[in-house]
């Protein structure tokens, strides 16, 4: 089944001028390009699934959040899932996101219509270019170095739950006429839905392989649930970064379920992954949520995870 292209979306800056977000050229113009050697670039990127259906979403959301955005491990790349309307809300109107990071979806709520939550992606600032009357000329990397923005959409798949994939391609200075694509993920839950996640992750997998596009990775919430789910990876050509530096019988990887007592069948597993096409992992982690605090008047406040799942750390190069 081929993808089809729900709505095309667009990254955004905010401008302290008027205190707005503002959308950004998807693509430096021919003369702002400076031709280079081809370089390995660098990148970091946090996946986070942020839980949309336990207790106070906009207060965890902005604890899992402010972890991802210290100042000495920021990330190049982050991928959120399960962003409700109000979270996305604060997000944007987070000083540190609004200081540091390109944003998608905020011109619009479009992506959170009808749906209880959707994918929002960030991009450095620093790390990628963008219109120059909106960029800072202080950040200490020369435009040039930087990759330029290609297209961002969401990509309608086949969903019992009306699941999209938020694509974005990055163009290395080098070599302007190839993409490498990140795609921002969150397939379809439960035992039911296998079906479904096997035609998502044969459409997603097609997406690394569409003409002038370089490779790149998929990440986030595969609800990985079953064997079946653990092979569509090799089944679709793709590498599961946390293998490749892990191994099978390496760390275990889980990302849900743990240290939680349930009653339905479903014990730790690692439900969250990086899949990767022509970019090399470098090194990967596990981030564990802290705790939020629940107040409960006229008792002692409850102490609940930030989120039900882990988050993931990849450093990969393209």
């Amino acid at each position: 089944m081929a993808a089809s292209r729900l709505c095309q979306r667009t990254f955004s800056a905010f401008k302290p001028s008027n205190r707005l977000w503002a959308p950004v050229s998807s693509r430096c113009a021919p003369n702002q390009v400076t031709q280079q050697l081809a370089l390995t670039s660098r990148f970091s990127l946090i996946t986070q699934n942020l839980d949309a259906f336990s207790s106070r979403p906009v207060a965890r959301a902005n604890l899992l959040l402010g972890g991802i955005l210290e100042e000495s491990k920021r990330p190049d790349i982050i991928f959120l899932q399960e962003v409700t309307s109000d979270v996305r809300t604060s997000i944007l109107r987070n000083p540190k996101v609004r200081e540091a990071f390109l944003v998608t979806d905020a011109e619009d709520q479009t992506s959170f219509e009808g749906v209880p939550f959707a994918n929002m992606t960030l991009l450095s600032s620093k790390r990628f270019a963008f219109d120059l009357e909106l960029q800072k000329e202080e950040d200490g990397v020369e435009r040039g170095e930087k990759f330029m923005l290609g297209p961002v959409s969401r990509v309608k798949l086949p969903s019992k739950y009306g699941r999209c994939a938020l694509s974005v391609d990055i163009i290395p200075p080098s070599t302007p006429t190839t993409t490498c694509r990140l795609v921002n993920v969150h397939l379809d839950s439960l035992w039911d839905t296998l079906p479904y996640r096997t035609e998502q992750m044969e459409i997603l997998a097609n997406l690394l392989r569409e003409p002038g596009c370089g490779g790149g990775l998929i990440a986030g919430d595969f609800n990985a649930i079953s064997p079946e789910d653990h092979a569509l990876l090799d089944k679709n050509g793709l590498v599961d970064a946390w293998v490749a530096l892990h191994g099978k019988k390496g760390l275990d990887g889980a990302t849900w379920g743990v240290g939680v007592e349930r009653h339905d069948g479903l014990g730790p597993g690692r439900l969250d992954k990086v899949a990767m096409s022509g970019v090399d992992a470098k090194d990967m982690e596990i981030l564990r949520p802290g705790l939020s605090e629940v107040p409960k008047p006229g008792e002692d406040s409850d102490y609940i995870p930030c989120s039900d799942h882990y988050g993931l750390r990849l450093s990969f190069t393209v």
